[in-house]
C-alpha cells in the first residue's frame, strides 16, 4: 500500500507540475498585440479595455499596449477624452492603433456609443485613426 501511494503521489506531482518552468505553454498562442498613440507617437497610457477572453476589464500599457485574440471584439472606454471634432480645433484628440513598427492598422471596423459606426482609416495620412465622441465607448471588432 505504501508503494502504491508513493506511486500515486508521484504521478500527481508530475501532472501538476508538468506546465511549470522550462517547458513551452500555449496559453499566449496567438495573441496579438496592438498600441494606442497620438499623432506624435506618444502612447496613451491606462485607457480601460475589455476583449471577449477577458474576465475584468484591463487598461492599456505605459506604452500603449493592449493585447487580444484575432476575431475577438473589444471594447475601449475613453471617458475623459475629447473626441475627434473637424469643426473645433480645440477638440482634436486623435487615437491611432499601430503595430509595434507603428503602422497604422487599417480597416479595423468599429462602432461607438455616441458616434456611431466606422473604420480605421487608411488614406495614407491619418492610417489607423479613427473618430470618436468626447467620453465615448467603442467596440472594435479586431
Amino acid at each position: 500500500m505504501k508503494k502504491f501511494m508513493m506511486l500515486m503521489i508521484s504521478i500527481l506531482s508530475a501532472v501538476l507540475l508538468s506546465g511549470c518552468g522550462g517547458g513551452s505553454s500555449n496559453y499566449n498562442d496567438g495573441l496579438t498585440t496592438l498600441f494606442l498613440v497620438d499623432d506624435e507617437g506618444s502612447p496613451y497610457q491606462y485607457i480601460p479595455y475589455i476583449c471577449e477572453s477577458m474576465v475584468d476589464w484591463g487598461t492599456t500599457q505605459d506604452n500603449g499596449e493592449f493585447s487580444f485574440y484575432p476575431g475577438e471584439d473589444c471594447t475601449f472606454d475613453f471617458t475623459g477624452l475629447y473626441g475627434t471634432d473637424p469643426y473645433d480645433i480645440y477638440v482634436d484628440d486623435f487615437i491611432y492603433i499601430v503595430d509595434d513598427l507603428d503602422n497604422g492598422k487599417n480597416g479595423i471596423d468599429y462602432e461607438c456609443l455616441y458616434f456611431g459606426v466606422g473604420s480605421t482609416y487608411d488614406d495614407g495620412i491619418w492610417d489607423g485613426s479613427f473618430d470618436y465622441d468626447a467620453n465615448d465607448r467603442c467596440v472594435f471588432y479586431l
